[in-house]
């Protein structure tokens, strides 16, 4: 059993209870080719186990007749060393939470190129001077989008890019903008980008990228006034959008039960620039796709395989109602504990005679009661489904140490919006917040790189991992000592979302902070006496 056209005709597959797909994929390619109508950059796990399935069900259906043209601007070598092994095909395996296994080949990327100038390049202005294109999606992280250093000034790549204008972009997004002239000059066809990223607001940030270069370019002399004009019009739509849906990296276990039943692709790849990818993609079960409805040029009819269509002011409260209470806060709560705690699983987490108790306080007694209600998902039900199916989730092999990436970043929105939301409503009382604050305490805990055994262990990257580590110099386990040089983290707005001192929570967490580093075994202590 090899994936590739060739090898999906052995008989195996379905022996082994393989769902193949039953379309023409040559008449797809083709199709797709002379008027492709969907274009995706960011190559990796979460678009070839969400979007790119989401096609296949409705080219299934009979509902569209094109697969998806598929880009990567930040590791060349995922499609040399994985798309172009195996002919773009891509075996999704589903790790349902009763134990079973579902394994789908998804067949709708036809296309897939890097994006350095040359043949794979030119193939890409072809697509964008194609009146046809409907769309452009992302999933390349929130730092794809970043023009600007954390001190507000533009990164030396785009400065130069600024300088050189199109034609020799050293950055991605300068060669997206750059693909953007080309339809502009061609014909300033409609067209819809589409940020698929999880991070607040994603649409803007694609939006505030593009039309910056496009201003820096014309500011220079480089491109005409109407592209900048264009970039800004309504023929160029930015819609938001809301994605949930959890692919870990290629999981040693999952590869395990491929080579049982007789599938031969199971290396796994890491490349240079640290993407861990495989043949295979292993996903948890449960998936929200919420899209601004917002095309220009028109889009495939996504709303039958699930994703739900709606206005920007509903698609950003069902981002708030995810990223704020229902899930995000809840990973983050488990990411420091976990690590904390000596947990390499955030299922195994769940089988913790405390941990379930935290999050389920921090999602259902702490966030609901300010809960952004969207609608068209009922919050706890959705919390319902996060504590009971998708993080208990066995065969899911996510670890705390992944979600504790860049934590920094996402402690002022997974918890300062409840705080600010608490603090607005004058029936609520910030000082009925407990396990909130023991999150943040739990954190400083954590970038001290030291468990709750007294392990020392290395804490996950992130852009403020030495300026937090810097707040907690010289603080030890046992430590008995002043505080105080703890004010000005505790101060930091763009951390917290908040000044826990002004808003009346820096005395709660410093309290549990010095709680936690009272000795080994004080982090669990700490835990079980907050949750009583």
């Amino acid at each position: 059993m090899k994936l590739s056209n060739k090898g999906l005709v052995s008989p195996e597959w379905k022996e082994k209870g393989y769902k193949l797909f039953d379309y023409d994929r040559e008449a797809l390619a083709k199709n797709t080719h002379d008027n492709p109508i969907w274009v995706h950059f960011g190559a990796g796990n979460i678009f070839r186990g969400f979007p790119a399935r989401l096609q296949q069900m409705i080219v299934e259906k009979g509902l569209s007749d094109k697969g998806i043209v598929v880009g990567e601007g930040f590791d060349s070598e995922i499609i040399t060393d994985i798309y172009r092994k195996y002919d773009n095909l891509t075996l999704l395996v589903t790790l349902n939470a009763d134990g079973s296994i579902d394994k789908e080949v998804v067949g709708t990327v036809t296309e897939a190129y890097s994006c350095a100038y040359g043949d794979d390049w030119n193939r890409f202005v072809e697509v964008f001077e194609n009146p046809s294109l409907q769309m452009v999606s992302f999933t390349i992280t929130e730092k794809g989008y970043a023009l600007k250093n954390p001190a507000g000034e533009y990164f030396p790549g785009y400065v130069e890019d600024f300088r050189n204008g199109p034609g020799k972009g050293s950055m991605f997004l300068s060669r997206l903008c750059e693909l953007m002239l080309y339809r502009y000059r061609k014909g300033a066809y409609p067209i819809a980008l589409v940020s698929m990223d999880n991070c607040s607001h994603n649409g803007e940030k694609i939006q505030a990228a593009m039309t910056a270069i496009a201003h820096e370019w014309v500011s220079n002399g480089l491109v005409e006034k109407g592209f900048e004009d264009y970039m800004t019009s309504s023929s160029v739509a930015y819609p938001w959008s809301m994605i949930d849906k959890i692919t870990p990296r290629p999981d040693p276990s999952v590869a395990e039960m491929l080579r049982k039943d007789g599938y031969e692709d199971t290396d796994v790849v890491v490349t240079s620039k640290h993407t861990y990818i495989a043949s295979f993609v292993n996903a948890e079960e449960c998936e929200y796709l919420v899209i601004e409805d917002t095309f220009p040029n028109g889009r495939p009819p996504l709303e039958e395989a699930g994703v739900y269509f709606t206005d920007r002011e509903t698609v950003n409260k069902v981002e708030k109602m995810k990223v704020c209470t229902c899930l995000n806060p809840l990973h983050t709560a488990l990411a420091v504990f976990g690590c904390l705690l000596g947990y390499t699983l955030i299922s195994a987490e769940m089988k913790d005679k405390d941990l379930p108790r935290l999050v389920r306080r921090i999602g259902y007694d702490e966030g609901l009661p300010v809960v952004v209600n969207p609608g068209i998902i009922d919050p706890r039900k959705f919390i319902d489904e996060v504590v009971g199916i998708r993080i208990p989730n066995p065969f899911m092999p996510d670890t705390p140490q992944r979600i504790a990436t860049d934590t920094s970043q996402k402690l002022s929105i997974r918890f300062g919006e409840t705080i600010k939301a608490y603090i607005a409503d004058p029936a609520l009382s910030v000082k009925d917040l407990k396990c909130i604050p023991l999150v943040f305490a739990g954190w400083l805990r954590y970038v001290m790189g030291v468990d709750d055994e007294g392990k020392a262990f290395e804490p996950s990257s992130d852009p403020l991992l030495s300026y937090a580590q810097d707040a907690v110099k010289g603080i030890t386990l046992g430590y008995e000592g002043d505080l105080g040089q703890l004010k000005e983290i505790l101060s930091n707005q763009k951390i917290f979302g908040v000044d826990l001192y002004e808003a009346g929570l820096a005395d709660l967490v410093l309290d549990y902070f010095r709680s936690m580093i009272s000795g080994p075994g004080a982090v669990r202590a700490t835990i079980e006496k907050v949750l009583g």
